[in-house]
């Protein structure tokens, strides 16, 4: 396998289009999985990915194709390149065309690809295994990558990023048919408290010694940060400058987008920020295609901090340059993290002991669009939603279905806790940079009764 400098120096070498990008990302993996108190399966893979995106100029229109292979072969380059400017004269009009970045240089750029091995989970089998000791089975995944990426242009743009990305996730199941969930996310697994994560499952499947059956209605609700960041998360991939601007999203209100819009007296501020310590993502654009909030003209455009919403305020939508022209906004990309602050010191268990009557709701599942209006979400609760009554915890509930809007919950939040990292539980696979404060939401609404377990 040529090293991807190469790959990116031989595909715009036999490029005849106009202006061509060259994205290639070698990824190394391992993967650890244990089940009923035994691993199970360990591996270690390596795999390459690359990108020609062909921009073929004629006169006022500009035509763009984009063609992705994972072949490892030096023969095949010049195929690719060509089915890309093929894809490129039979496609529309590009309505978000700009000249592309100029030059620019990464001064790692000839480095090699970055590694993982199976021995970045050393310090978890041990704690692993005291844990399949205890009374309870465990069942669960550890998975770490190192995404390294070149990013090459025909004007001169040389820039390389190296991403390292893991999580864990424990399940435990106790008889007869206790169940709970605990997740972390991190860079490199050195940071990862197992006997913490065991203690907490250990004492959500105690609460599970009591059975409480309720029916469907509006509670108060406290939301740890992991269901925090899966609700908050679905609210970022909305924040689309242009579908605000032509009325077709939440973010949207007669005449223009609801920018400027007070949500919360609370002073929570929503960004994302790829030099968040701990949470670094890519610091400049790489996109293989276009879309509402990323163009493929912007690649290799510097990414800055976005606080799309600052002390409670809607503050910023995602705009590529195109769109942020045509509607004098500001340039801004959808985040690789997200971070929700501006809450007090109160951990989850500070909120519980100043809860008289409510709902513990530990994670979220199958979450879906309902109404792109209002962002209506709608989902499932799994493997632990609790009755807190008088402080205390004091047994677990049924799983509900529930319809809820991310915009409408920084509405009406009563009190948001302390900042923390966290892994979503339904978004894991595609994201787990975030660090988020539970919330108290004064009436969640659980719309129906499930019998999801």
């Amino acid at each position: 396998m040529i090293p991807a400098q190469e790959v990116v120096d031989r595909a715009l070498a036999h490029s005849r289009a106009d202006d061509a990008i060259v994205i290639v990302t070698d990824q190394s993996e391992a993967a650890l999985r244990w089940a009923g108190n035994s691993m199970t399966t360990n591996g270690v893979s390596s795999s390459r990915t690359w990108t020609v995106v062909s921009i073929v100029r004629d006169g006022a229109d500009t035509q763009v194709g984009s063609v992705t292979s994972s072949s490892i072969d030096p023969a095949d380059i010049a195929d690719v390149v060509r089915a890309s400017e093929d894809a490129a004269r039979g496609a529309a009009p590009a309505d978000d065309a700009m000249p592309l970045l100029g030059a620019v240089s990464s001064q790692d750029w000839e480095s090699g690809p970055g590694n993982t091995d199976v021995g970045v989970f050393a310090g978890l089998t041990d704690d692993l295994a005291r844990g399949f000791d205890g009374p309870d089975r465990l069942y669960g995944f550890a998975h770490h990558t190192v995404d390294s990426t070149w990013l090459g242009t025909s004007t001169g743009v040389r820039r390389r990023h190296v991403a390292p990305t893991g999580s864990v996730e424990i399940n435990g199941k106790r008889d007869p048919d206790a169940s709970a969930w605990v997740g972390a996310g991190t860079l490199d697994f050195a940071d990862v408290d197992i006997p913490a994560m065991l203690a907490e499952l250990s004492t959500r499947l105690d609460w599970a010694g009591r059975r409480v059956d309720l029916p469907a209605g509006r509670y108060e609700t406290l939301l740890p940060p992991s269901t925090v960041a899966d609700l908050m998360i679905y609210l970022m991939w909305t924040m689309e400058g242009r579908g605000a601007q032509e009325g077709h999203t939440a973010l949207s209100k007669p005449g223009g987008t609801r920018i400027g819009e007070k949500l919360t007296e609370l002073p929570l501020t929503l960004f994302s920020d790829p030099a968040a310590p701990g949470l670094e993502t890519t610091p400049f654009v790489v996109a293989g295609s276009s879309s509402e909030s990323v163009s493929v003209f912007d690649n290799g455009i510097d990414v800055d901090r976005v606080d799309w919403v600052r002390d409670g305020v809607v503050n910023a939508l995602a705009y590529p340059r195109s769109a942020a022209q045509e509607f004098d906004a500001t340039f801004a990309v959808p985040g690789e993290n997200l971070l929700l602050t501006g809450g007090s010191a109160a951990s989850i268990d500070d909120m519980v002991a100043r809860t008289e009557r409510g709902l513990l709701l530990t994670t979220l599942w199958y979450i879906r669009e309902v109404d792109p209006a209002t962002l209506l979400l709608t989902g499932l609760t799994r493997d632990g939603v609790y009755l807190v009554e008088d402080g205390a915890v004091t047994g677990a509930v049924n799983n509900f279905r529930f319809n809820e809007s991310p915009i409408d919950l920084l509405r009406r939040v009563s009190e948001a806790g302390a900042t923390q990292p966290t892994l979503p539980r339904e978004w894991k696979d595609w994201f787990t940079r975030t660090a988020m404060p539970p919330l108290r939401i004064p009436d969640f609404h659980m719309s129906s009764v499930s019998q999801a377990t």
